[in-house]
């Protein structure tokens, strides 16, 4: 039986365009998009997406991304401006902070693709990163055209992850979902206490070092200086962050005890410094030559600063 697209009903917002429905969508060729600002999933997917939008889109394609949150800062209307806006995104993307759509596509992933035909009829679909080609075959199938694939160069954290060398998973740092915290005496739920790093962090492991707050989806510091050490074997290391109430939070990275030099990541300069301004993901080291087991460190010079998880590529 075939799966209709489903009314795309109960978003809080549309950005780049008035609300849209399948009666607006009839005789087109449409691609879903569920994403969340802060997935590194999504991030390095984004960039083929915004291709075959722009590729596509005088062929018949409409593109739509469906924001649905992971994470409760998520919500806030601002970060998700500001993602659209650094991302370069021109299709029309609904805010769906309740979940609303999700549920309508019965959707469980982040990111997730969803290919409908120009009679509404939803014929494929792919969850994750990967298969690139494959889903722009379906697109042009759908399409009734055959062309080379749009060639797609991701940079900074929308590059491809180093798979080869991958070898730490995502990490949740609240108590919900969070493992592998190597602070002595573990954590105390909802309750401020000072923790530190033990002497030796083992792969995959990561410790408090200061005043925190461990609740079930972050962790938040009540002192300034505190922060985070992880040890980690991948070529990038990235945290998800977000200020809290503070305006700006200049914070500091280093890499085995040293500034980071060639092996800093966007959001860090070589001498380990940057600034923590927007809810979002942050790419903290991108090793430079070879990757190995490293350790990173990252300290925060003032308090209130939110840490939900480590992702790494």
């Amino acid at each position: 039986m075939a799966v209709h697209l489903p009314p795309l009903n109960g978003a809080v917002e549309w950005l780049n365009t008035e609300p849209l429905g399948p009666a607006d969508l009839g005789g087109r060729v449409v691609l879903v998009n569920f994403w969340t600002l802060t997935c590194i999933n999504w991030l390095r997917q984004e960039p083929y997406v915004r291709a075959w939008s722009q590729a596509y889109r005088d062929d018949g394609l409409v593109v739509i991304g469906v924001h649905t949150p992971e994470f409760g800062f998520e919500h806030d209307l601002q970060w998700v401006r500001r993602a659209v806006a650094a991302r370069s995104i021109d299709y029309p993307v609904a805010v769906d902070n309740d979940y609303a759509i999700w549920r309508a596509f019965d959707n469980h992933y982040w990111p997730a693709l969803y290919f409908v035909d120009t009679d509404g009829v939803i014929r494929d679909d792919h969850f994750g990163e990967g298969q690139y080609e494959q889903s722009e075959r379906v697109l042009q199938q759908l399409l009734g055209i055959e062309r080379d694939p749009v060639p797609v160069h991701g940079l900074g954290p929308e590059a491809e992850a180093d798979w080869n060398n991958l070898r730490t998973p995502e990490t949740y740092l609240g108590f919900s979902r969070g493992e592998h915290f190597a602070s002595p005496n573990g954590p105390a739920l909802d309750e401020r206490r000072a923790y530190h790093v033990p002497a030796n962090l083992g792969l995959n492991q990561w410790a408090l070092a200061g005043e925190w707050t461990i609740g079930s989806e972050n962790v938040v510091l009540g002192q300034a200086g505190g922060g985070i050490a992880f040890r980690f074997h991948a070529r990038d290391a990235h945290l998800v962050l977000a200020p809290g109430a503070a305006q700006s939070i200049p914070f500091r990275v280093l890499l085995d005890g040293a500034p980071p030099g060639p092996s800093h990541g966007v959001d860090v300069d070589e001498n380990g410094n940057g600034v923590l301004r927007d809810g979002r993901l942050y790419q903290l080291v991108r090793q430079d030559g070879a990757v190995g087991e490293r350790t990173l460190e990252i300290t925060f010079d003032v308090p209130g600063v939110e840490a939900y998880a480590f992702t790494f590529g």
